[in-house]
């Protein structure tokens, strides 16, 4: 275990920004899982499956009453954990599992084993899902042995909580005056705790790696969220300093109120991701101007049949009157890969993420694609919209011409502006060739940088390659940009880099026009870009991309900060 007096840092990917001094603790352990299970008398096995079904009836209602207590993602995170330990699904496995002579929690370890298998084989946000897998386990089995539930540690001090990962239950319940941040071994960007953590605004590091480990419960470490990174044997004194300041820089960014700009009056428009008209609505409470990114999948991903162009236009409808009057950007179903929508996607496929997903869905079912934008069309016009305000509409996965002028003639069909998303680096590429037919273009970092780079963007083993600061990255932007002035095509970017305020000012360095991202981070975007004028845009832009690597693009745009104050 590492001693307090050394100074070592351990390096992870920064998910909330914020600097945080205090002892760690750990997690406590899951319980043990049973490895073998004695035969059950055929008389006795249908009590084992009524015990299975009381305990996880349990733990489902717990997470339900948790849900309840608490609001957007959080809340929608715990309904969606709770639906797991209803799944039916799942059941089934652990009843024909104990109908064949297994007891109740070894039932539950093999029947969840299965699930865990494939969730891993499909990769992306279902192999993220894993996590959350285990803890339905974990808390069901406690239940039928009438054990503690697994969770959170006890703490009545302010402490700094580290784990392997983080049960979306424990994540949506943290009391953030105690678990002042969050480090876990695993997990991703877009794992439940990341997506808790921004909503609770607690600093927050994920993917740290086995190096974690050698933190002794106890020791004082020093956190810094936007920096990723965790650091023992630091002076008291010193971190007292270094959490004042970024006390103050929040408060900073909590009283900013716009415009957003930067100091000399070059505007870029400041918009909100959302997934619901829940969303939206909590999003229009702060500084975001619009919506840039409603991803229609996240409404029906648990739907087995397709909604009808009615029902899809009276979820749609919420999400334009939360933004009356201003600019809304709607994705078509980016289904398929780590987003299976049951009606929409493959059953299988064996490499999902370079397979049917997106707009290449519609190649096989055209009529899945019009009847969507049918029912955009509709909610735009039942909200009241106009050729003033006008709605957005972009497809997910264009990669060639043909595909962004066939997509964009269907829009235009219905009255919807045309856009795609640039998200493979064919579409970047040939810019030239896929700009000229629509009327603008939003770039999707996540997958932009996972097809770049060849890496899955959910590893944590690969998270050093799936990061936006790559510079390989930065350049497919910049050449998409340098087209975009000579078509004169706005340029947004909606993946999770337009929520990191230092590459937020390398983005409009770039050129880009919008940014759209969490709407609880639009305000620390807004805050710094006031900060900058446009030639510091650029100079950061052109350090980042001259860089050789992400750490390096991000060293170096740092200390073009350090040498302005």
């Amino acid at each position: 275990m590492t001693d307090a007096a050394q100074s070592v840092t351990v390096k992870g990917t920064a998910v909330v920004d914020g600097v945080r001094f205090a002892p760690a603790v750990w997690v406590a352990p899951r319980p043990t899982l049973p490895t073998s299970s004695t035969p059950l008398p055929e008389d006795k096995r249908p009590e084992e499956l009524e015990r299975f079904t009381v305990a996880a009836d349990a733990v489902a209602v717990r997470l339900e009453e948790r849900s309840a207590a608490v609001t957007g993602n959080a809340a929608e995170v715990l309904k969606a954990t709770a639906g797991m330990v209803r799944d039916r699904g799942w059941r089934k496995a652990v009843r024909k599992a104990t109908n064949a002579g297994h007891t109740a929690e070894f039932a539950v370890v093999e029947a969840t084993g299965s699930f865990i298998a494939m969730f891993e084989k499909a990769g992306g946000l279902m192999a993220e899902r894993v996590t959350d897998l285990r803890d339905i386990r974990d808390r069901v089995i406690a239940e039928l042995r009438g054990e503690p539930e697994p969770g959170l540690p006890q703490a009545d001090r302010e402490v700094v909580l580290l784990a392997d990962d983080l049960s979306p239950a424990d994540t949506a319940v943290l009391d953030t005056s105690i678990f002042t941040a969050l480090v876990t071994r695993l997990g991703g960007p877009t794992s439940h705790t990341a997506i808790i953590a921004r909503q609770l605004g607690v600093p927050c590091i994920v993917a740290a790696g086995s190096q974690l480990e050698t933190i002794s419960e106890g020791t004082a470490v020093l956190v810094d969220g936007g920096a990723g990174t965790v650091t023992t044997g630091v002076d008291p004194e010193q971190a007292g300093r270094l959490v004042a300041d970024s006390r103050a820089k929040a408060e900073k960014i909590k009283s900013w109120r716009g415009p957003s700009q930067t100091k000399d009056g070059h505007r870029v428009q400041l918009l909100a991701n959302v997934q619901d008209g829940n969303a939206a609505k909590k999003a229009a409470e702060t500084q975001a101007e619009g919506i840039g990114l409603f991803r229609t999948e996240l409404c029906f991903l648990s739907a087995t049949s397709e909604p009808s162009v009615e029902n899809q236009a009276e979820v749609y409808q919420k999400v334009f009157e939360a933004f009356p009057d201003s600019k809304v950007v709607v994705r078509t179903l980016d289904a398929g890969s780590d987003k299976p929508v049951p009606f929409a996607s493959l059953a299988h496929e064996d490499n999902p993420a370079l397979g049917v997903r997106g707009l290449r869905i519609a190649r096989q079912n055209e009529e899945l694609l019009t009847r969507q934008l049918d029912a955009i069309a509709l909610a735009s016009k039942q909200a009241g919209r106009g050729p003033d305000v006008p709605t957005w509409v972009m497809a997910p996965m264009v990669a060639t011409a043909y595909e962004a002028q066939w997509f964009a003639g269907l829009c235009r069909e219905r009255g919807l502006t045309a856009g795609a998303m640039i998200e493979v680096p064919a579409a970047a590429l040939m810019a030239d060739h896929l700009l000229p037919h629509l009327d603008f273009v939003s770039i999707g970092t996540n997958d932009l940088t996972q097809y770049t780079m060849a890496a899955d963007r959910l590893s944590p083993e690969l998270a050093y390659l799936t990061d936006p600061w790559q510079p390989a990255v930065l350049r497919l932007i910049q050449h998409t940009c340098e087209v975009a002035k000579t078509t004169q095509t706005p340029v947004g970017v909606c993946g999770e880099a337009a929520a990191d305020p230092n590459l937020a000012i390398v983005l409009t360095g770039l050129g880009v026009s919008s940014l759209s991202a969490a709407s609880n981070s639009v305000a620390a975007v807004g805050a710094h870009l006031a900060e900058v004028d446009i030639n510091f845009c650029l100079a950061a832009a052109d350090a980042a991309m001259c860089a050789s690597g992400a750490q390096e693009a991000r060293a170096a745009v740092q200390a073009l900060f350090d040498a302005q104050s």
